[in-house]
């Protein structure tokens, strides 16, 4: 079926999904004060302005780039499920937008900051949960997101030797028997 033939709707989804994989690609190749939305927008075939119309903002775009949970294709088997997770370390391994740390490092300490962090990871808890089967998926949905969150928070605020040290495909590997564990049928 043609491209023009889907409903508007679905068009509409894998635009969005273009623009987004080729902003997690460029976010991780060159970082997020070097990516721009003009170059974005052209690695996703699209025009710029429509980069802005999706995601308002550069700002916006990052942040939809890197959440912890991607939102699960619908049908995605457990092992794609953890390796759409494990995609997302190169983006949390790299350069994060100092806006983006500054929530990180206030979210433990300010009430608005803390706020704002959980219904995000809320959000993305939900979203990982209804891809996990089993009674006890939203606790195995929320494992998942703080073994993410504290990765990333591991390597980008405490600047754990051995996470700085570690390249996000070492990191992948060994998180990988875990993530499967987590969200697999037989955790159920």
């Amino acid at each position: 079926m043609g491209e023009r033939l889907l409903p508007r709707a679905e068009r509409r989804r894998r635009t969005e999904g273009r623009i987004l994989d080729a902003a997690r690609a460029l976010f991780a190749e060159v970082g997020y004060e070097r990516a721009t939305v003009r170059a974005i927008a052209r690695a996703a075939g699209v025009d710029p302005a429509l980069v802005m119309q999706y995601f308002g903002n550069k700002q916006a775009l990052f942040q939809e780039a890197v959440r912890m949970t991607p939102v699960p294709e619908p049908g995605l088997g457990a092992e794609e499920l953890v390796e759409t997770l494990l995609g997302t370390l190169n983006l949390k391994m790299g350069e994060l937008p100092q806006s983006t740390l500054a929530m990180m490092r206030s979210m433990l300490t300010h009430p608005e900051a803390a706020t704002s962090a959980k219904e995000t990871l809320d959000g993305q808890i939900n979203r990982l949960a209804e891809a996990i089967s089993g009674e006890d998926a939203r606790l195995r949905a929320a494992l998942v997101t703080m073994i993410m969150v504290g990765v990333t928070v591991g390597r980008q605020l405490l600047e754990l030797d051995e996470l700085r040290g570690a390249s996000p495909e070492d990191i992948a590997r060994l998180l990988r028997p875990s993530l499967r564990a987590l969200t697999g049928p037989e955790a159920s």
